[in-house]
């Protein structure tokens, strides 16, 4: 009920902003209009117009081509939708919250834009155009508000998510952008100066209406909220002391020296006395976690850093019965999100230590050329995989996200793959797709609820295959998950949704076969090409500490594991 109250007044919110953003708009542009005709101070804006015209010539012609086909409408839905996906889909980043806000931007300045020109009916200038006159008025400039609300919107996410001097440079040529489609929609004749005003005005007040509803005021869950308001040295009411050796896994980047220092204090402050600190690296990413094990064992793991990080301590875990505590400090997290923990590192580990021990299920991976792994996520093949592995290091580092909306551009136009799947070792289920998604949990961040079925306690495993077909079979399927979540939507039972472009299974063990090598990752960590991919369940491998259990069973939840699968295999 409260999530469902929030996302009403959320909603109301943005429909009353937007309705004073329309307000101001359509005045400014009756003003700008009746300034126009009654030769006011906006007389000069002719002489700006007719000068760039006066200067034109080939070269200049060709750029300013390129900016306006940058910002025109096919441009703009194209970049956003692949920007929207990369948020919505690449495992580093899976932001609900930034698609919204850059998709929302984009269409909220459309919206306004198109009622604006409804209302206001201002001339374009009279002089030669470059381009077709629309049948829209002059003011705003939709070509400035649509690259102000897109490239701006990148923009203050570039800056926003990502770390590194470099990522200046990038929203500062970002930021550019929407001022030179505006002098380049001058200079074809198309706008006035005020015009282009509009445009810019239009968007800014866009991004600052969602930005303001969607990104602004992100808080953590109440129960943690409450946790960090405990003084120090206060124990929880009915919370747990410690006692024994704990071995803390940190990943000295993700966990930096104030994070570190803070959850070395709240170990001690719940009786941990004894505490055995073991840094990762890049060629051992739990450390000596496995050898400390075997010499003195321990009462509790602790793993500080990203879902990279927790997956290698699962792996060193699973099976010895330790109890295992996530302290989240990564990107994504996800495995401490779909567990329920708050996204706080040290309000997380004082939930799971007030909490209890709870089994947890995680999956084993092979195929050619791969060793055994485990996975607590999700692991994959295909479009997904390729987009992470080919992505700039360096980028990936300084800007975060964008680098792998760069990567997936090179890959939008790959190939489908033929394909093989076996559930429970049934009859083969031959298909084509572009990607293939495993998950031991469903849901990415923000809520996004990519596996609407898949808990970490179930002895199954969930496979989604993607299959769009085009642009409007990435439009259909980001917005069937979308929709989905936003809605919180039952469970869907297994078969083809959203037009065909995905398909849902469901079993213990899940055998993939490719017709040529495809890339695969799990957990976000790249794998080396190939093609097969197995995976397997192992239940309640882990013994993790958490404030509640994992997930509760929907409302719709399927028959027992077994069965299921077996339905599933005989389709």
């Amino acid at each position: 009920m409260t999530t469902d109250s929030g996302g009403a007044a959320r909603r109301v919110r943005i429909l009353s902003l937007v309705a004073v953003q329309a307000a101001v708009m359509v005045a400014a542009g009756l003003l700008v209009t009746r300034a126009a005709e009654t030769g006011g101070p906006l007389a000069p804006e002719d002489g700006v117009v007719r000068a760039l015209v006066a200067h034109r010539g080939p070269a200049a012609d060709r750029i300013s081509d390129w900016l306006s086909v940058l910002a025109n409408t096919p441009a703009v839905i194209g970049v956003t939708l692949l920007c929207v996906l990369a948020l919505l889909f690449l495992p580093p980043v899976r932001r609900r919250s930034d698609a919204l806000f850059l998709g929302g931007s984009v269409a909220v300045q459309s919206a306004v834009f198109l009622l604006v020109t409804a209302l206001v009916d201002r001339a374009r200038p009279d002089v030669p155009r470059l381009d077709g006159a629309p049948p829209t008025s002059s003011f705003p400039s939709g070509h400035v508000g649509a690259s102000l609300a897109l490239y701006g919107g990148l923009a203050v996410l570039v800056l926003v998510r990502t770390r590194g001097r470099l990522r200046y440079l990038v929203a500062g040529v970002l930021l550019l952008v929407p001022p030179a489609v505006g002098l380049s929609r001058m200079y074809r004749g198309m706008h006035h100066l005020s015009d282009v005003v509009g445009g810019l005005l239009n968007g800014t007040l866009t991004l600052l209406v969602i930005g303001a509803v969607v990104l602004a005021g992100r808080r953590a869950p109440a129960a943690a909220g409450a946790a960090a308001a405990r003084p120090a040295g206060t124990p929880a009411a009915g919370g747990r002391s410690g006692g024994g050796r704990v071995l803390v896994v940190r990943h000295p980047h993700a966990c930096p020296d104030g994070t570190a220092a803070r959850v070395r204090a709240t170990l001690l402050r719940r009786g941990f006395t004894e505490q055995r600190w073991i840094l990762t690296a890049p060629d051992r990413p739990c450390g000596d976690l496995a050898e400390e094990q075997a010499a003195g064992g321990a009462a509790l793991v602790v793993a500080c850093g990203g879902d990279g990080t927790v997956r290698a301590c699962a792996e060193a875990v699973a099976g010895s019965g330790v109890p295992f505590v996530l302290v989240p400090c990564g990107t994504g997290n996800l495995l401490a999100r779909n567990l329920g923990l708050p996204t706080d590192p040290v309000q997380a580990l004082d939930a799971a230590l007030d909490g209890e021990e709870f089994p947890v299920d995680v999956g084993r991976v092979g195929g050619d050329g791969l060793a055994p792994a485990l996975f607590t996520v999700m692991a994959g093949a295909g479009f997904d995989a390729a987009m992470v592995r080919d992505a700039s290091p360096a980028l990936k580092s300084s800007l975060g996200w964008p680098a792998y909306a760069l990567s997936g551009a090179r890959h939008l136009t790959d190939p489908r793959t033929r394909l093989t799947v076996r559930l429970d070792g049934g009859r083969r289920i031959r298909r084509r797709a572009r990607m293939a998604v495993i998950g031991n949990v469903g849901e990415l961040q923000g809520g996004l609820r990519l596996l609407p079925r898949a808990r970490p306690d179930s002895g199954r495993l969930e496979l989604v295959l993607f299959d769009p077909q085009g642009p409007a079979g990435w439009l259909a399927a980001a917005a069937h998950i979308a929709g989905r979540t936003l809605r919180r939507a039952p469970a869907a039972a297994d078969g083809p949704v959203a037009g065909g472009a995905l398909e849902y299974f469901t079993a213990s063990r899940i055998d993939i076969r490719f017709t040529r090598p495809r890339a695969r990752e799990i957990d976000g960590e790249v794998l080396a090409d190939g093609v097969r991919l197995t995976a397997a369940v192992e239940p309640a491998a882990l013994r993790v500490r958490l404030p509640r259990p994992p997930v509760p069973p929907p409302a719709d939840a399927p028959a027992p594991p077994r069965l299921r699968a077996s339905r599933t295999a005989d389709r």
